[in-house]
């Protein structure tokens, strides 16, 4: 049996930062991982001729200060995602070709776009971000799905897309599926929705060289054999003082804290001896991932810089409602990655590869042209088939959920300590929430070990 004393479950970018900490901090530390790579939500692919691609998560921007800071610490680069020329947006039936921010709408649907927005980022500044369910406001606000909360303050049918489109991009979900408090709780931990849906000055601002994976690979590299792939936990026995992590084929390993570093339904599956305090339990089965299906389409070149398009596109009805220029920074090959979200992922699952491509590729048409019609390769991920994801962008709390059981999404238990970014106080759902929960498990570890 491995003894160490710490065991982190996930090598994603916040279980490989938790145990970096620890390293750093004097203590033992071991990384299990069921796949057989590091990165967890990140991955990156091949293009035609051995480019990087990624098919994961992957952008970065202002505000993002942990995740910048791993960056420059790890010695990576970052480059900016291509933004010049004219985007393109579908909203209630018009079509608009712009540049800037704004699109062109009619006056009122501006107005009604401008005003439901400001109202949503003044509500997600007063809930707090650390402890949501604490806030005076939270259960009445919990006790709505999102959708409820967008249909009572957009009037027009112009600014209910706008919203509907925002939470599909921001959390691969419908409005419907997810509670307000939770919705107005991420908002308001990225600083208000322009940050989370804009590309300048946004998170989708900056991109990592060499693919936002070698940021996992840059950690795991450090660790060295502190990482073990290939290793799908079936069950963690514990005690106040003491756990014992399983494994279907490879002798346990015994630690005195272990870090859970994976999304909460993932950790709601595995078995616990003994079991988990109920509100956890709850907690778990009422945080669900995202869905959303992956594809990056490449051509030889970006054709649409040339038809003075950015390739960024937004749609209310088009199953790909979100497009971004997916380009590596020289240039070539062009690379147009689009994202089926929500229902859109679910009705596009059911379909067959090839069906699911002609999809994708007459939304790319409709948007660029023919040209969009005749791509060199076609990549595409479904993170709902994922094993050990199923799902992206992130978890989400249903209707009730924080106001009943949040306080049990970050508190430990016994010798168990969570992180991944779900568990995040700010940058909910992307890299710089990954980091920040690693160093908050880290803390929490190496303050209880301190103190045994």
């Amino acid at each position: 049996m491995h003894v160490v004393d710490t065991v982190v479950v996930g090598a994603g970018v916040a279980g490989l930062t938790a145990a970096r900490d620890l390293v750093r901090r004097g203590r033992d530390v071991l990384v299990v991982e069921a796949r057989d790579r590091v990165g967890g939500r990140l991955r990156n692919d091949e293009l035609p001729g051995g480019g990087p691609i990624e098919v994961g998560g992957q952008w970065v921007g202002p505000g993002q200060r942990r995740v910048l800071d791993l960056i420059a610490d790890l010695g990576l680069k970052t480059f900016p995602t291509h933004m010049a020329g004219r985007h393109i947006a579908e909203f209630a039936g018009r079509r608009s070709a712009y540049t800037g921010r704004i699109p062109r709408l009619n006056p009122l649907a501006l107005a009604d776009i401008a005003q439901a927005q400001l109202r949503l980022d003044r509500l997600a500044a007063r809930v707090p971000n650390a402890e949501p369910w604490a806030w005076d406001g939270a259960r009445r606000l919990d006790g709505q799905t999102f959708a409820t909360w967008i249909s009572r303050h957009a009037a027009t049918r112009s600014g209910r897309a706008f919203l509907t489109i925002a939470a599909q991009a921001v959390f691969a979900a419908e409005p419907a599926d997810l509670s307000a408090l939770w919705a107005c709780h991420y908002i308001g931990a990225a600083g208000g929705l322009d940050a989370l849906i804009e590309t300048r000055g946004g998170a989708q601002q900056d991109r990592i060289v060499g693919g936002s994976q070698r940021i996992a690979l840059a950690l795991a590299e450090a660790l060295g054999d502190r990482v073990v792939l290939g290793r799908p936990v079936t069950g963690v026995v514990w005690t106040p003082g003491d756990v014992r992590v399983e494994f279907a084929d490879a002798p346990p390993v015994r630690a005195r804290r272990a870090v859970l570093a994976v999304p909460p339904a993932l950790a709601g599956r595995l078995r616990y001896t003994p079991a988990l305090p109920g509100d956890r339990d709850q907690l778990t089965q009422r945080m669900p991932m995202g869905r959303v299906v992956k594809t990056n389409v490449v051509y030889a070149e970006p054709f649409w810089r040339r038809d003075g398009f950015s390739g960024q596109a937004n749609s209310d009805r088009r199953p790909v409602g979100t497009v971004f220029d997916n380009t590596p920074p020289d240039g070539a090959p062009g690379v147009l990655v689009g994202f089926l979200e929500g229902a859109h992922a679910d009705a596009a699952a059911r379909l067959s590869p090839a069906d699911r491509r002609e999809r994708v590729l007459a939304d790319l048409v409709h948007y660029f042209g023919p040209k969009a019609a005749d791509p060199v390769a076609y990549l595409e991920t479904d993170w709902a088939e994922e094993e050990y994801s199923r799902g992206c962008y992130g978890a989400f709390c249903a209707p009730s959920t924080l106001t009943r059981f949040g306080p049990a999404l970050r508190a430990p238990i016994g010798p168990l300590h969570w992180a991944g970014t779900e568990t995040a106080t700010r940058w909910i759902g992307y890299i710089d929430g990954a980091v920040e929960s690693g160093h908050r498990a880290a803390r929490e570890v190496d303050a209880a070990l301190a103190g045994a």
